[in-house]
């Protein structure tokens, strides 16, 4: 896409948001390929759930309908690594939807899987960053209690030390680390960074736990109070800008999380969106079994891809995806979703100029 089209098709959601229809396709779509997890996280519950999966050969006629409008892809599950085709996913998005980054968060547990897929994931990936985002949420056994699995820390940061070493054969990939803020572990949040600061990763980020359908947590009390996270994320912050990542991606991603967790705290100590949404406009979801829903917090089905001919563009246009959006448009929910709310910032003029402004490191705007 040339940067006149580029800033245009930008120009044109707000203006779609104004009219209440969609006048174009996302911008960011995450895919779930499965719900099957290894790990029984304290602030997760998707591996209750069951899907029929989509295969290869529906993903590449979903993709078919999309072309190339997508810019950015994130990858998640459960753990993706249970796909034994996971790499041809990958080459799929990549020749099918022509994205500028893929984002594959990871809780590295399939340690022998992760080592025998990842160089393939890698290959397939080449020309554009890939992303992958080790989730660790605390320290040794105490991480192992978040994720419900003995050894889990080990494992984790054994798969850390082996994408280090791949990425001497690819330099596209940049390794971050992800924790998850909860109330399990907001009041250690400093000590935690403090220690995952030593693996010296690309970027280290976070977000918070959130009740979400699509996780089972609706619920469940994992959320940290707006007080306790505003206090985690401010050593975050603080650390970030006493010393800024030398990987131009990384400080892309560090310079979009600054303006992200002010936009957290504020949507926690508010309980309102702060900007604009665009769930369903520049942003959407596609389930393991082949449900669109404009966002995973709350999982609202469009409708089916395998019902509709896995035309991506009639599902997005149909009723149901129309009442989702006014929805949206009439502030009934709110939310810190990390994949919407890199968008949403994006869209956002006086936003997206502060994240300019920390790319650069200049004064940080009020």
């Amino acid at each position: 896409m040339g940067k006149l089209a580029g800033i245009a098709r930008l120009a044109s959601y707000p203006a779609s948001r104004l009219l209440e229809r969609p006048s174009a396709l996302p911008l960011n779509l995450t895919l779930s390929v499965t719900y099957a997890c290894s790990s029984r996280c304290k602030t997760c519950e998707v591996w209750k759930k069951r899907a029929d999966n989509l295969r290869l050969d529906e993903y590449e006629r979903i993709f078919a309908s999309l072309g190339g409008s997508i810019s950015w892809v994130t990858i998640s599950g459960g753990d993706q690594f249970s796909r034994a085709d996971l790499p041809e996913i990958v080459r799929l998005v990549r020749e099918r939807l022509r994205p500028e980054i893929i984002n594959l968060p990871m809780n590295g547990l399939l340690k022998q899987r992760i080592e025998t897929l990842l160089p393939e994931i890698a290959f397939h990936s080449r020309g554009l960053q890939l992303i992958l985002n080790l989730s660790i949420d605390d320290l040794g056994e105490r991480h192992d209690a978040i994720r419900g699995r003995p050894g889990a820390f080990e494992r984790v940061t054994d798969t850390l030390r082996y994408i280090k070493r791949l990425k001497r054969r690819f330099p596209h990939i940049v390794l971050g680390i992800h924790t998850v803020v909860s109330r399990f572990n907001a009041e250690r949040f400093p000590e935690i960074v403090e220690s995952l600061r030593a693996f010296e990763p690309d970027s280290l980020i976070s977000e918070v736990a959130e009740n979400r359908v699509e996780l089972g947590t609706i619920e469940r009390d994992i959320s940290p109070t707006a007080d306790q996270y505003a206090a985690a994320v401010d050593h975050l912050i603080q650390g970030i800008l006493a010393k800024r990542s030398r990987h131009p991606i990384g400080r892309l991603v560090e310079s979009l999380r600054l303006e992200y967790y002010d936009l957290v705290k504020q949507t926690l100590r508010e309980l309102r969106q702060p900007i604009p949404c665009y769930a369903g406009w520049a942003s959407a979801h596609i389930a393991p079994d082949g449900e669109l829903w404009g966002c995973c917090v709350r999982a609202e089905s469009f409708g089916n891809l395998r019902d509709h001919g896995y035309d991506f563009r009639a599902v997005w246009s149909s009723e149901r995806a129309a009442a989702f959006r006014r929805s949206v448009i009439n502030r009934e929910c709110a939310c810190p979703l990390a994949s919407a709310a890199y968008t949403n910032i994006a869209l956002s003029p006086a936003r997206l100029l502060r994240v300019a402004a920390n790319y650069l490191s200049l004064p940080r705007l009020p």
